[in-house]
């Protein structure tokens, strides 16, 4: 039976990749902060739980190190805060999401890296936000461009120790995280709907999972026009 390891396991995407791995018979460790959820979690076959605060190394450290081998980790776990006026630049907001998003990351990966054989996994869950820049996101847009950066310096670090590194840029997923927005989300998909995706990347081993792909590839195509352009259209977005 092979294990996974997925962190932010409690809600949206990570919750839905729990039981979906679950399912198709992994031996699921589902990593998160809401006892209630974690024990829901844990009435399924195969599923075992670790309660930790993924901002806090000493947890981490102690209760990730000692796991045994792990055929695929996910690091899924993150926050999304907006700047509401970026002229009173709030630098404790945007601490606190570069520590969960980025830093909290840097902690999984030590503790967890070494116990990933030749042969296995790995999988940062970014966001299609790191593409273009955008109004209000420079916390999260900052936090998930780091996170593509060091999945694909990771990949190649990575290779001669024979482990697939992926990184997982959703569009917008109906998750309570974007339950918040306050703004438009086009071609929104279910949480379910993106773990099925992320689960067919990782199987093929892809290392650039993204999707809807309708949207992402509009994301793509903008980010090669030049800045001065992408920042003309998003002023006129703006203004609308």
């Amino acid at each position: 039976m092979k294990k996974v390891l997925i962190t932010g396991a409690t809600s949206g995407i990570g919750e839905a990749l729990c039981l979906y791995y679950q399912a198709i018979g992994y031996d699921v460790i589902a990593c998160g902060r809401k006892p209630d959820k974690l024990a829901q979690l844990e009435s399924y076959n195969n599923v075992s739980t670790i309660a930790v605060d993924l901002c806090d190394q000493q947890q981490v450290t102690e209760k990730m190190q000692q796991l045994g081998s792990l055929d695929l980790v996910i690091l899924n776990a993150g926050s999304c805060e907006y700047m509401d006026d970026v002229k009173h630049f709030d630098g404790q907001l945007f601490a606190r999401v570069i520590n969960s998003n980025v830093i909290a990351m840097g902690y999984c990966l030590a503790a967890l890296l070494p116990q990933i054989p030749a042969g296995g996994q790995l999988a940062l869950v970014g966001s299609s936000a790191s593409y273009l820049p955008f109004s209000r996101a420079q916390a999260y847009g900052a936090s998930k461009a780091a996170v593509a950066y060091l999945a694909r310096s990771l990949a190649l670090d990575l290779k001669s120790q024979h482990i697939d590194v992926s990184l997982v840029s959703p569009g917008f997923v109906k998750t309570p995280l974007t339950d918040k927005n306050d703004f438009a989300m086009p071609m929104q998909i279910s949480a379910q709907e993106a773990a099925k995706r992320i689960v067919t990347g990782l199987q093929k081993r892809t290392f650039d999972i993204h999707f809807p792909k309708r949207f992402t590839l509009i994301l793509k195509t903008l980010s090669l026009l030049p800045d001065s352009w992408w920042r003309l259209i998003s002023t006129r977005i703006l203004q609308k």
